[in-house]
């Protein structure tokens, strides 16, 4: 059963119970935390699953709560025991963005879109290999090779026969026409995603430069959701320092607009395909 737990939904999840109880006796996230004498912040870190949360934490919480029903107890203990497992990401060390990895691997459906490159879950391992250190340019190199192995590690979630992420990319003509590490590697990268295209669950449209002004101009973003009911949709904004995680239902319904709009103004899935293969064939020239 463990090798099958997520620990970041686990903690997801348990946060979520946790909120609720609080919110149903009344409390505030301040006055529990003067009860317990720790912060407010980790009262918020815990409620929304950002920190590793400990059985005694939820004892104590649960205390504060008056929870008397000890199967619910001891339910909310389990997932906190289970929370602190380790998911296959940990295996590659102190991985920034460990958290949205988490919330990927469980999604099962995903909306991108992008302004500047193409996806990492998109990218060939060559793209991959020129893009991370441009975009990290103090990346030391056994770093960036784990950085890699993740990035393509990440991918078998596209692939995977039983259960494959739905996957949906807007992306902006920027992001073909930009010259990550040569020509020869943005032709191979452009014929990689047309092919990854032509997969029944995956969709990819093109914004071209002539398009004008869109909905996407304030910046990137990705839309996670998921088959359990439990699991609230989530709109994640990847930063330089610290990455953003929405998930009240208002947040995520303007976001989920914002992207409509986009895929209304893209090309077609098949325009799409035509421009890429267009702007693979430039590379290609230029490369020559």
């Amino acid at each position: 059963m463990a090798s099958n737990v997520n620990p970041t939904v686990r903690r997801r999840r348990l946060g979520q119970e946790l909120r609720r109880l609080r919110e149903l006796k009344g409390m505030t996230a301040e006055e529990v935390a003067e009860r317990l004498l720790v912060s407010q912040s980790k009262i918020s870190r815990l409620e929304n699953g950002r920190r590793s949360i400990s059985q005694r934490d939820v004892r104590d919480l649960c205390g504060v709560y008056e929870v008397e029903d000890h199967r619910i107890v001891d339910s909310l203990m389990q997932m906190a025991k289970d929370s602190r497992q380790q998911g296959w990401w940990h295996a590659f060390g102190d991985i920034p963005y460990s958290v949205y990895i988490g919330l990927e691997t469980e999604a099962a459906s995903l909306r991108i879109y992008e302004s500047l490159l193409v996806p990492g879950l998109l990218q060939t391992p060559g793209y991959a290999e020129a893009v991370i250190p441009g975009t990290v340019p103090e990346l030391a190199p056994d770093h960036l090779e784990k950085r890699i192995q993740v990035r393509m590690r990440r991918q078998e979630r596209v692939t995977d026969h039983e259960r494959p992420l739905r996957l949906w990319v807007v992306l902006d003509e920027s992001a073909l026409r930009r010259v990550v590490g040569s020509h020869l590697i943005m032709r191979e990268q452009l014929d990689h995603l047309v092919e990854m295209s032509l997969l029944p669950h995956v969709t990819v449209q093109v914004l071209p430069y002539d398009t004008g002004a869109h909905a996407g101009m304030s910046g990137t973003f990705s839309i996670l959701e998921f088959d359990d009911a439990a699991d609230s949709s989530v709109v994640y904004i990847e930063g330089v320092t610290s990455d953003l995680y929405l998930e009240k239902t208002n947040d995520v319904h303007k976001y989920t607009i914002m992207y409509e709009h986009l895929r209304a103004q893209a090309l077609s899935a098949e325009q799409s395909r035509e421009f890429i293969a267009a702007a693979a064939k430039s590379h290609a020239d230029a490369a020559r």
